[in-house]
Order: C-alpha cells, then structure tokens, then sequence
C-alpha cells in the first residue's frame, strides 16, 4: 500500500507534533494497539480504570491528543479511551476506509470488542461524529450513549463557500507554501486563535494526502434504526456543517436523539469555554 505521507521527512515532523502535544498535556497514558480487520490501531488510555468508559474520537486531519485536549476534564468521571482513526495523520495504520458503506462502524466496534468495553459511552468531534453514527448504523449495542459536537453527516454547510472559504486557502498554501493562507483556512473554522493547529495543519497540508472526498449525510432510514440516546451539540457559526440547519433535520430523523445544544458564538471548532462546557454537559448527564 502507498503511504499517504508524502515523505519520510514530513511524516516524522507530524509525528514529532502529535509527540509535542501529548506530552504537553502533562497526563498519565498508556498506548494500546489493536489489531483490527482494517489494521492496527492506536488508542490512548488515561484515567481511573475504576470509572465508567468513554470512547473519543478526532475530526477529520487530527489525532488521539487533540481529542483528548479537547475533552479534558472528563477524566473526573471516566477512563478516556482516545482513537486514533485510520488514514489520517497520526500512528493508526494508513488504510482508508469508505464514508458510503459501513467499514467505519465494523472498524470501530472491532476496537471496542478488543478493548473489552462495556456499555461504553462515545463522544466524537465532526469527522468523529460521522465513525460514531457509522458505528451506531452498523449496530448500537454496547453503546450506553453518544455525545457528537459539530458533527459531519447530518447537515452539509454551502459547498460554494466551503470551497471559496476553506478549500481554496487549503490549497493556495500547499502551492506558495505562504502560512497566511493556512491563517485564513484557520480563521473561517476556528472560533479561537490555536498555535498547534497552525502548527500541525501546515505540516499536514504539505506532507499528508487527505480525503477530498464528498461528505454524505446519513438518510432517514437509517437514522430511523439508532437506538442509541444522542445528544447532539452544533455551532451556530459552523460553515461545515451550520448549527441550525443540522438540529431542524436531526429532530426529524433521530427517533433517540435525547438533546440539542446550538452554541450561538462558536465556528466549526469551539474555542475553551464551549468545550468545557461540552465536558460538564457529558459529565453532568452521569451524575
């Protein structure tokens, strides 16, 4: 299989990255990796074996350490299980699996079964959101819950801004190699300024091939067949995937969806105070 590093080089300076942030996160860890029929996967444990388990998945071009900045202080009620999804740039396997069949949600409970959760909680970020009703379409037992922020494949944003606003500064940067467009690509999505995402996303723009592929959105069906309590947090100002828009159509199509959040502030990604406000929303549900 051809590697989707673009190089030695460019691959160990994203690695060197994904390394810099975990360690930054001054926290306890252990890794565990997982065979699974699509590869090997890499998951971060932390926390007290003792509490409930919490499942956290990355958005799309991210990594288990994000995911676990981005959710910290749910270690106050649970041991954090963070993946690493395959073929994005971090130390999973480089297999790509298809968002139009169920390959997401086979991979994902084979990692669930493996790490012997029960009744496991899954909290998922945009891209995580699409894996976690992926796993969800493909079966929901075992899962107590999910929590899903900004999440893909439910509502899509306008494609002609996506591509004007994201896409375009996307691959202006990739040819001039000129970090003000990975500053734009940035400031449409961030609703705060992170020096890691510019850090890490200008490495992976130049050194990753990443999935250009179309998102889809889950159909009535489905969405009809989920067991599975959802609560469901969008961001008013998301230019993926809009707040609203999302909340009108997941009220009609998720006969378990237990509660919608529309943060009024926030962008695609949510600075610190709505994603501790996330945390203390999940924790608070299992009080």
């Amino acid at each position: 299989m051809e590697s989707l590093y673009k190089s030695e080089t460019g691959k160990a300076e994203i690695l060197n990255l994904y390394n810099q942030k975990l360690k930054d996160l001054n926290i306890n860890y252990r890794y565990h990796e997982i065979e699974t029929a699509f590869g090997k996967t890499n998951v971060i444990v932390t926390g007290d074996s003792s509490k409930p388990p919490i499942l956290v998945v990355h958005g799309s071009n991210g990594c288990a350490p994000i995911a676990l900045e981005t959710y910290s202080g749910l270690e106050s009620h649970f041991q954090i299980f963070a993946v690493d999804v395959l073929a994005q740039p971090n130390k999973s396997v480089e297999t790509r699996l298809s968002m139009k069949n169920d390959d997401y949600g086979k991979w994902l409970h084979e990692v669930i079964d493996n790490l012997e959760l029960k009744n496991a909680t899954l909290a998922g970020f945009s891209f995580g959101g699409l894996v976690i009703l992926k796993t969800l379409e493909f079966k929901d037992n075992n899962i107590k819950e999910v929590f899903l922020t900004a999440p893909a494949y439910i509502a899509n944003g306008n494609p002609l801004k996506a591509l004007f606003k994201v896409f375009i500064p996307m691959k202006r940067y990739m040819k001039s190699k000129k970090i003000k467009y990975v500053e734009r690509f940035l400031n449409q999505l961030f609703t705060e300024k992170d020096d890691f995402a510019l850090q890490f996303l200008s490495k992976v723009f130049l050194h990753f091939t990443m999935d250009f592929t179309p998102v889809p959105v889950i159909n009535r069906r489905e969405a009809n067949s989920i067991k599975t309590p959802i609560t469901l947090i969008t961001a008013k100002n998301d230019l993926m995937f809009p707040g609203a828009k999302m909340i009108k159509r997941a009220n009609r199509i998720f006969p378990s969806l237990k509660k919608t959040v529309l943060l009024e502030q926030s962008k695609h990604v949510q600075n610190k105070i709505d994603n501790k406000r996330i945390v203390n929303l999940i924790c608070d549900d299992f009080e």
